[in-house]
């Protein structure tokens, strides 16, 4: 057998192959190390190049046991050689692949293939195609070509429920998200709602705003501990729970604290952290309560920011209690930011660093809450956060409702 293309299949002339079962912990290693059908699918060509053949192609493919996948949902060739000539890797990586379309290789004459399919569960999942320039393939080889392509066909099988779970979580936290309640006209408001850029599935990031008597506002920023569907329907409950309580017009420190009970009581929702914010544009002031939560930016017209005091009691569901109220001046031309820790938090960086970034920001003047909104998310890579990011931003606006009695404090 010969070396060909950096392959390890064959060896220099009378070195033994590596036992078949060296190859499977090998192909173990190797392949599957990430959750997407991509980095699968080369991972496996990789291997049976280094180890079987000399050119190798896999094919995903949807077809009838998946309609609303294409044809070929992924493809993959390595092919140092050249091997994969004439009618290209359609053909050599098709169950035909061993009819008169088979490639013909730079020597002339046509190589050795060996096709293995992708099966896991008893469902096919495409197609893998080896190559060899001279000497046939052994029963050995096709052993280990099996191996490799049904091991792949596993994380592939893996990666497509990972896919759909986190989808369905998307779409149900987006959905959620895209139906905040309305404020008071008083105020402008805006949103923002970014998943994570990385493999993990989106978490129970959440806002919200309640209407409440005399012309006030509450605005509601929280976070669900963990990741994915359970996160995203927790999200929801905590939601709903909130709208009901809220609506009582109780102060956001009795808030949270009946909503901490509720939750508790229940005893099947994941703890979250919640900051809220009763902003009464009238009086000029913002009332705020956290529950484990970072605390808001408070933007000047001129673009200086600071970071407001709130008391942090424990996380909503741990039955602990102890919430406390502040409250500040929130001027006209300064605008409210509240957001949750994918915003702000990096891997390896001291939150106070995080926050600080944060703060020193300096938006443009005279900008839009949309516009600044819009801006912070751009400096700070929202887009590329280790974690989903959810944010609000508020000003109050130039002619506050009225109201005809002074509200309860």
């Amino acid at each position: 057998m010969i070396r060909s293309g950096g392959g390890e299949h064959g060896g220099p002339v009378g070195e033994p192959a590596p036992p078949r079962l060296v190859l499977f912990e090998r192909a173990v290693e190797t392949i599957g190390t990430a959750l997407d059908e991509q980095a699968t699918c080369e991972e496996l060509a990789s291997f049976l190049c280094r180890h079987l053949c000399d050119a190798a192609s896999v094919d995903l493919a949807g077809g009838a046991a998946d309609p609303d996948r294409p044809d070929v949902a992924v493809r993959v060739v390595d092919d140092p050689c050249g091997l994969f000539a004439g009618p290209g890797p359609d053909a050599a990586a098709s169950a035909g692949a061993h009819d008169e379309r088979q490639p013909i290789a730079s020597s002339g004459g046509p190589p050795y293939a060996l096709s293995v399919p992708l099966i896991s569960q008893g469902r096919l999942y495409g197609t893998a195609v080896a190559l060899r320039a001279r000497l046939p393939f052994l029963h050995e080889d096709s052993a280990v070509a099996n191996f490799a392509a049904r091991l792949a066909a596993v994380h592939v099988r893996l990666a497509r429920a990972h896919a759909q779970v986190r989808d369905t979580a998307m779409n149900l936290q987006r959905t959620l998200l895209t139906d905040p309640g309305q404020p008071h006209p008083n105020l402008d408001l805006a949103t923002g709602y970014l998943p994570s850029g990385s493999g993990v599935l989106v978490g129970g990031d959440w806002f919200e705003t309640v209407r409440l008597h005399y012309g006030r506002t509450l605005l509601v920023v929280g976070d669900v501990m963990g990741h994915g569907l359970d996160a995203a329907v927790d999200m929801n409950a905590y939601r709903s729970a909130l709208r009901y309580i809220a609506s009582t017009d109780l102060p956001p420190h009795r808030v949270l604290r009946q909503l901490d009970a509720a939750v508790t009581d229940d005893g099947s929702r994941r703890p979250a952290t919640c900051l809220l914010a009763r902003i009464d544009p009238a009086r000029s002031a913002v009332a705020l309560a956290s529950a484990g939560h970072l605390p808001p930016v408070v933007f000047s017209a001129d673009g200086a920011g600071e970071l407001v005091s709130v008391p942090v009691g424990p996380p909503l569901g741990t039955g602990l209690g102890g919430y406390d109220l502040s409250t500040r001046r929130l001027a006209s031309g300064e605008t409210l930011l509240m957001f949750t820790d994918g915003l702000v938090e990096r891997r390896g960086e001291d939150i106070d660093d995080s926050l600080a970034r944060l703060t020193s920001l300096h938006p443009s003047p005279d900008s839009t809450v949309h516009e600044l909104l819009d801006e912070v998310l751009d400096r700070l890579d929202a887009r590329h956060a280790e974690d989903d990011v959810a944010a609000l931003a508020v000003r109050t606006s130039h002619h506050p409702t009225p109201h005809l009695a002074d509200p309860p404090s």
